[in-house]
């Protein structure tokens, strides 16, 4: 796609999005945004085929905003991974009160499988988050089951909210999920007992296999000195040993 096409698809898409923050997807008409962005519907047609590759494509998006925010609002925080996953769920539950439409479009219209991109990458910004959590020795479970909690809690809590009159919306009912969420997920500080610490360095020692695994030189095993079969042998293990 050339430089000028790339232009217009961008056009196009904001001006969806102004659409869709103003009255909903049912505002996202492919005769109103042709009318809008000034384009013709054949060509609208031949940029997204119908209504529901647009919204697919304002799914995106969405995300791409998301992530632009998120990222940016993490990197001024403390270098704190646990005071992270705090500051990560209310940054996620703010997009959502403040972009409603973008996210009943980006979370409450999931189809299996089809998934952008840009939300692999919202996952993947969780997963980070989490992981370092692990190697700091600050996780009660995995990974990927603290990734799961976490997603499926802060996504219910957001739509909930979202589906409430904004003068009867009350943040603290996030915060409190917030707190029992994060709290039965991790640790205050590296646990000192002899049972709870051989459970953080497990998952820890879990954590930084997984980021050998994924992040490392495929030539060279990805840097992990083991068959698949024995990597997979050792991080059940360890999810054994974490309990």
């Amino acid at each position: 796609m050339n430089e000028g096409r790339r232009a217009v698809r961008r056009q196009v898409l904001q001006v969806a999005a102004k659409l869709l923050e103003e009255g909903g997807s049912e505002a996202v008409s492919t005769r109103a945004v042709a009318a809008a962005a000034g384009v013709t519907a054949p060509a609208l047609y031949r940029m997204f085929d119908d209504k529901d590759g647009l919204l697919a494509e304002l799914a995106a998006y969405g995300f791409e905003m998301y992530l632009a925010e998120k990222r940016e609002a993490l990197a001024l925080t403390p270098d704190d991974p646990v005071a992270d996953l705090y500051r990560g769920w209310d940054l996620h539950v703010d997009f959502g009160l403040r972009h409603p439409a973008f996210y009943m479009l980006m979370y409450g219209t999931v189809r299996p499988g089809r998934r952008p991109p840009a939300a692999d990458e919202a996952h993947a910004l969780l997963v980070t988050l989490l992981g370092r959590a692990a190697d700091a020795g600050r996780l009660r479970v995995p990974v990927e089951q603290a990734t799961r909690v976490i997603h499926a809690a802060t996504t219910g809590a957001t739509l909930a909210l979202i589906g409430e009159k904004s003068s009867e919306r009350d943040l603290a009912t996030s915060a409190r999920l917030r707190d029992t969420v994060i709290a039965s997920v991790t640790t205050d500080s590296p646990a000192s007992s002899s049972g709870s610490d051989l459970a953080s360095r497990a998952l820890a020692l879990d954590a930084a296999l997984h980021t050998a695994l994924t992040t490392g030189p495929p030539a060279a095993g990805a840097g992990v000195p083991l068959r698949a079969t024995e990597t997979a042998l050792l991080r059940e293990w360890l999810h054994q040993l974490a309990g």
